[in-house]
């Protein structure tokens, strides 16, 4: 129906259905098997595979910024193969425009109406190739995306589908012609991963199963559907956190926004981010508690992204990743965390 600007808005929906939530065992073997699956088309990459499934199940967006060649956009469309969710792929290039991802209102002459065309990022996973070679204003579009899960676009609001999770590359070796992420858009991130080369053995794995198929493509088996994925988030979202695991990972946050190497330290949602991601984790382990070592486990890549360096730190070529890791072995641990 049209809205007081005479444009066309989406059909009006009402409240969506929530599943059941699974149990954690449930959760934890569907997990492996969409692990499991992704593995017959992706050689290696096992940990950060499964940081990316622990941060969907936390309802979070991932960040991949490695070289290229190394299989990242493969490792996505697998994995949203595996998760039985719609899949679309966009190239960030320096003349990509903000209606290229969201959409926008095009007149048929025949209907002498504005019919709105949805852009990519109407999908399920929605991966933004190299999106550090778009400019600033292209990648502020996925912003409202990313936090409210909708899309302003020409003053209607049009909610994205459920599940709806980003899954971005960034490419850190090649910086002619590149707009690096502002804080603001890496915080949105709840994690940044990446791959590294393989060994020989799994690089000679990767040509024999490509000579093998003969054919560039690769097939993966739909594990589960998006109506699981959100009762495997939901079932999630059940298992509690030990008071003392929160304020560790407070602690840790907190530690960040002092450390002399350090000129802004990771937000609160850094804090909210580790603490939901570690208990993603667990429940992956098939835990309905959570422990320090999984909180140790990814705190480099929920907070080496949010954290920014001092100029004499940048210059003396020290990393983020390190002081994180330092920050593991300072900041005191818990003594004790009471199991179930």
């Amino acid at each position: 129906m049209p809205d007081r600007t005479g444009l066309e808005t989406g059909p009006e929906t009402g409240p969506e259905t929530s599943p059941a939530p699974l149990p954690v065992a449930d959760v934890a073997a569907l997990g492996e098997q969409v692990l499991a699956e992704v593995g017959t088309a992706v050689v290696g990459m096992r940990e950060a595979l499964q940081v990316a499934l622990a941060t969907i199940l936390a309802g979070g967006h991932v960040l991949f910024e490695d070289v290229p060649g190394l299989g990242k956009t493969l490792a996505a469309r697998s994995l949203a193969a595996a998760l039985g969710l719609d899949f679309a792929r966009l190239q960030c290039t320096p003349d990509l425009l903000p209606a290229d991802i969201t959409g926008s209102s095009v007149f048929d002459p025949a209907t002498r109406t504005f019919e709105f065309r949805p852009g990519p990022v109407f999908t399920g996973l929605f991966l933004a190739d190299e999106i550090n070679r778009t400019a600033p204003k292209t990648q502020s579009a996925l912003l409202e995306a990313m936090a409210e899960r909708q899309v302003s676009i020409e003053g209607t609001s049009r909610p994205l589908p459920n599940p709806f999770h980003v899954l971005a590359t960034s490419n850190p070796v090649e910086y002619e012609g590149t707009y690096p992420l502002p804080e603001a858009q890496l915080d949105r991130f709840m994690v940044r991963l990446g791959v590294g080369y393989p060994d020989r053995a799994q690089e000679a794995e990767v040509v024999t199963r490509r000579l093998a198929r003969r054919q560039e493509a690769t097939s993966v088996r739909r594990v589960v559907d998006p109506t699981t994925v959100r009762a495997m988030q939901a079932g999630t979202e059940q298992v509690p956190v030990d008071p003392d695991v929160v304020r560790y990972c407070v602690d840790l946050t907190a530690a960040t926004r002092g450390h002399q190497a350090l000129e802004v330290g990771a937000s609160p949602r850094g804090s909210q981010n580790l603490v939901l991601l570690a208990r993603a984790v667990a429940v992956l382990d098939g835990r309905d508690y959570v422990l320090p070592e999984d909180v140790k486990r990814v705190a480099i890549p929920v907070l080496a992204h949010r954290i920014t360096l001092t100029p004499t730190a940048w210059a003396s070529a020290t990393r983020p990743e390190t002081i994180v890791a330092d920050l593991l072995h300072t900041v005191p641990t818990p003594a004790t965390v009471p199991t179930r």
